[in-house]
């Protein structure tokens, strides 16, 4: 307890608590009620703790209404509502280190426990979508309702029998483990939407100018609680249940029994739930799910933890709002909201200039972020954000931040974002293509410059160890790399000239490096110059098809939009690019240095007309090489399983990819497998 509460008095102590009891019934309202949040989990936790610590700083100030001697909110008038057996509460939240030892502490001395003993916990990831209890009387489905205030919910029957994965009937189920369903059953689960759903769904919605749902858990929610049930069906939602309320007819020791038991009734739980034992598994347990987060079809905020041993739970108790014997142990916050200062707009190495946010600094998913893409014109207006609005911004996992929607604004409001007719590095004329702002001068724009030299040295690209973003900034900015080609005009004596950074060794191994660069594959080397549109796979269409730089640079409009995968998008970008001058130049200066990019193999090759993806890490060649194993014996490679994938490719823990490539029947291979079917066409070391 900080100073300052203990410093208040019992008169301002309660005009605290009751300013934050309003604010958090508000939030209640609009996030239980409504499915429309108008604050993040983030400042809503926070808001609860604060509440929390002054009430247990002034017991004498709680009242049964108070929000943190209830859940949620009371359940809408619409549905009807039912009374749950057993409350269903919430769980105490911790997001620390030491917040989850001093819950293990406080259970170990209730229980009179040894300090060094090692509680045995089921732990579970705790998904982030709506909380419901179904109900089975000898079998049969015959109510489900929503969590609501935790004494009674919403009556949601209808709609939960729309969803595939569960049962409407147990006997079934019950009839493989001999034939035994209880006389009732209440099973607790929670309603998701899938990511990939969650996707469509947004898509769909934008196209025929609806608003966007800002995350999976309100989509989930909204569908769930829709009137009409057939649209509650075509939202494709799932469950997974995490425990029970009332069962007759069946007795269990431990919580992790009562999941089974679940489970063999037909009602699935969480596959990465099991036992631990003590802090350092819960922690090691928390890590891991937070790994394996970012490949996972749904959305995790957190992992839970609860004594494993039901008798313990028992003596343990619970408060008016949460067990005792259970924790939720969060991730950091992957939403936040925060001041959108103003707008800037940023040109990327193809020319497109991209609308970015900047932002008052705020702590997002254990980093300060500062700035937050706006994608593009048309989507900035979409979402009416302007300077001066308070927004909502995003991030999950390394993607780069992005601004949501917008929170609130003021009264008067900035005027309408709109996109520069010029650009704002080199002052050349912008051009719109499809949703895209883009800088006409091409290399000749400084910002272009940078990130094309960076992209040109990438690892897809030339593969140049050494010149990273630093150095390459480094080196334009010191006048040594004023094109691409300068990179074949660098000597020892420049490089040391730069000084800091820079040795003889440095010096040697970034010059060995230039010079193994000399003859990479030709669809490299296409997809190195950063045309428009040209990404690695269109690049090894153009290569297979105009099998040297020259002839490409030639190449007519109707000759490039003959071919597969290259639109009326992409082909005028093409011959744009070629028809550049500076351009030109750049790439006679790269072949006047030696530098001589080799063809496709002659031969078709065994894989030609096969597209192979990859997932998860290969453990005797990289990635990059194995995409250039699959190019030089004729085949092609995908980002993403689709119908026109013929392989998947499957290294040490793979990703969703393999589970939809299995939905789809697509052919999965190991790493030896793959290598075998390429060495028939080409020498594999």
């Amino acid at each position: 307890m900080s100073k300052k509460l203990k410093n208040l008095s019992e008169d301002e102590a309660a005009r605290k608590i009751k300013a934050l009891r309003q604010e958090i019934e508000a939030h209640n309202y609009s996030y239980y009620t409504l499915d429309k949040p108008e604050v993040t989990d983030a400042e809503y936790d926070r808001l609860m703790r604060s509440l929390v610590a002054l009430e247990e700083e002034y017991p004498a100030l709680i009242t049964p209404d108070s929000p943190t001697q209830r859940v949620g909110a009371r359940p809408l008038d619409t549905f009807g509502q039912v009374r749950h057996t057993l409350p269903m509460l919430s769980l105490a939240n911790a997001f620390s280190v030491e917040e989850a030892a001093k819950f293990d502490e406080r259970i170990k001395k209730i229980l009179k426990l040894p300090a060094d003993y090692l509680m045995e916990y089921a732990a579970e990831p705790k998904m982030d979508g709506l909380a419901v209890e179904l109900v089975y009387e000898d079998g049969t489905l015959t109510r489900a309702s929503t969590r609501g205030d935790g004494v009674s919910g919403e009556d949601v029957t209808e709609n939960i029998r729309t969803i595939k994965s569960i049962p409407q009937d147990l006997r079934a189920a019950g009839a493989k483990r001999g034939g035994a369903v209880p006389p009732l059953l209440e099973a607790r689960g929670e309603v998701i939407m899938p990511l990939s759903g969650f996707k469509k769904l947004n898509k769909e919605r934008e196209a025929s100018g609806e608003a966007l749902f800002a995350n999976p858990r309100n989509a989930a929610a909204g569908a769930l609680r829709q009137l009409d049930p057939a649209v509650t069906a075509s939202r494709r939602l799932d469950i997974y249940f995490y425990g029970v309320g009332i069962v007759e007819g069946v007795d269990f020791k431990t919580h992790m029994e009562s999941l089974q038991f679940l489970r063999a009734m037909g009602l699935k739980f969480n596959p990465y739930a099991r036992i631990i034992k003590g802090l350092d598994e819960v922690y090691a347990y928390f890590e891991e799910i937070r790994e394996k987060r970012e490949t996972l079809d749904y959305e995790l905020d957190g992992t839970v933890i609860k004594v494993n041993d039901l008798s313990l739970q028992t003596r343990l108790g619970q408060t008016a709002r949460s067990p005792k014997w259970a924790l939720a142990y969060k991730f950091a916050p992957m939403q936040e909201q925060t001041l959108l200062l103003r707008i800037d707009v940023s040109v990327g190495r193809t020319g497109a200039l991209t609308p970015v946010a900047i932002l008052e600094p705020v702590e997002l998913a254990g980093v300060t972020v500062g700035r937050a893409t706006l994608h593009n014109e048309d989507e900035v207006l979409r979402k009416d954000v302007r300077p001066g609005d308070t927004v909502i911004i995003e991030r999950a996992g390394d993607v780069i931040p992005e601004v949501v929607c917008v929170a609130t604004s003021p009264q008067e409001r900035a005027a309408p974002f709109t996109m520069p007719d010029k650009c704002p590095v080199c002052a050349s004329p912008v051009e719109k293509t499809g949703a895209i702002h883009y800088c006409i001068a091409g290399l000749g724009c400084p910002a272009q410059l940078k990130k094309s030299i960076e992209h040109f040295c990438s690892k897809k690209a030339l593969d140049i160890t050494g010149l990273g973003a630093k150095a390459v900034e480094n080196f334009v900015d010191k006048g040594l790399l004023k094109d691409v080609a300068g990179i074949y005009e660098l000597t020892k004596e420049k490089i040391l000239s730069l000084g800091e950074g820079w040795a003889e060794l440095s010096a040697s191994n970034l010059l060995a490096s230039i010079e193994a660069s000399k003859k990479p594959p030709l669809a490299s080397f296409i997809f190195a110059l950063g045309i428009k549109g040209v990404g690695e796979r269109t690049a090894s269409v153009l290569a297979r098809r105009f099998r040297s730089i020259e002839t490409l640079m030639e190449a007519e409009l109707p000759e490039l939009l003959d071919l597969s995968d290259i639109g009326p998008l992409i082909a005028p970008g093409i011959k744009e690019f070629f028809s550049e001058e500076r351009n030109r130049a750049v790439i006679d200066k790269l072949r006047a240095a030696g530098l001589r990019p080799l063809p496709p193999p002659e031969s078709e090759g065994v894989l030609k007309g096969k597209t192979f993806l990859f997932t998860g890490a290969l453990s005797t060649i990289s990635r990059e090489e194995a995409k250039r194993l699959v190019q030089s014996a004729g085949g092609d490679t995908a980002s993403s399983v689709s119908k026109r994938l013929n392989y998947l490719v499957v290294g040490e823990k793979p990703g969703s990819k393999l589970k939809k490539a299995r939905e789809m029947h697509v052919t999965i291979l190991t790493e030896e497998e793959f290598l075998s079917m390429v060495k028939k066409s080409v020498a594999v070391d």
